[in-house]
């Protein structure tokens, strides 16, 4: 029997390491705010950068998929409910709201706020999953949820009181409960080739999105045809969309969804050095103080505990 070649034995190695994969997550998601942010500053909209980053996404893995999608459809068919919840959850409504939140908050906002997916994920695994939680891990939640509050109020305690946030950076903690959603569906995801799976979100995104994408365009935002605009649909299509969720989903399977929300733990610092770096976005000190409470709160919550419980 002829053995395998040095490149698939090292793709072999590297599909069995989870924190590897779950690290190219965290650098291809932190390009997308910073893609998102710089392509919608230059005229591109929303809707119209989401459905198209999901439908070459899908023409992309379609061809590498097609031979296990004739055997597979019919159990991915079988398990029409979890893909719908798949495609809209996490493909269609997170990026949506990751790309509306873009236009009125900044790059390092998005990237800081995605933080405390993991922390909405343990929240959201308890109740639904039976996952069991302890002390430590809650008072880890309050006080990253302490964290997303001061970057939403902008450290400001007289915003909090009365109310007063950017309406980006609403959109973006929604994007985040969708997103923590997708982490909880994909444990009932059907038994099926990665590709298939893949193929099965990027089309079901696809589908959803194509309405509202037809209404944004007829409306008179049509999706400009420029270097800038096709470079980022080609940009979040094969790197947050193709790499990142196939990284993701492995991720999960080798770990469950609590643990590999710490993929997302990067995602603040890579963003922040990106945006200030690239984009030129000034960072606060509330940008301090809420990334020392999100990523504290999630240190706290994972630590594992000592002899005392």
């Amino acid at each position: 029997m002829q053995r395998p070649g040095i490149v698939a034995r090292a793709s072999g190695f590297l599909f069995n390491q989870p924190y590897f994969l779950l690290f190219l997550v965290a650098l291809f998601w932190s390009g997308n705010a910073i893609i998102g942010r710089a392509a919608i500053e230059r005229g591109m909209p929303p809707i119209g950068l989401s459905f198209w980053r999901w439908f070459l996404a899908f023409l992309i893995v379609l061809p590498f998929a097609w031979r296990h999608l004739r055997v597979e459809w019919r159990s991915m068919l079988g398990a029409w409910p979890v893909m719908l919840g798949l495609g809209t959850l996490g493909g269609a409504s997170f990026n949506l709201c990751m790309y509306i939140g873009l236009q009125t908050t900044q790059a390092i906002n998005a990237g800081l706020l995605q933080a405390f997916i993991p922390v909405t994920i343990l929240m959201l695994a308890i109740p639904i999953l039976g996952e069991r939680t302890n002390v430590r891990q809650v008072s880890g939640m309050v006080v990253a949820f302490t964290g997303v509050l001061a970057i939403i109020f902008q450290g400001d305690l007289g915003r909090m009181l009365g109310l007063s946030f950017a309406r980006g950076d609403v959109w973006i903690v929604v994007g985040v409960v969708l997103n923590a959603f997708y982490s909880i569906v994909l444990k009932w995801k059907p038994a099926v080739h990665p590709l298939s799976l893949l193929a099965g979100i990027f089309g079901v995104s696809s589908v959803a999105l194509l309405p509202p994408y037809l209404i944004e365009s007829l409306s008179g935002r049509p999706v400009p045809l420029t270097g800038v605009s096709i470079a980022a649909i080609l940009y979040v299509a094969l790197f947050p969309a193709v790499a990142a969720y196939f990284c993701y989903n492995r991720g999960i399977e080798l770990l469950g969804p609590s643990r590999a929300g710490v993929a997302i733990y990067l995602v603040p610092m890579m963003v922040s050095l990106l945006a200030v770096g690239l984009l030129g976005e000034p960072f606060h000190l509330y940008h301090a103080l809420g990334m020392a409470l999100i990523l504290g709160g999630l240190a706290f919550a994972e630590a594992r505990r000592g002899g005392g419980k």
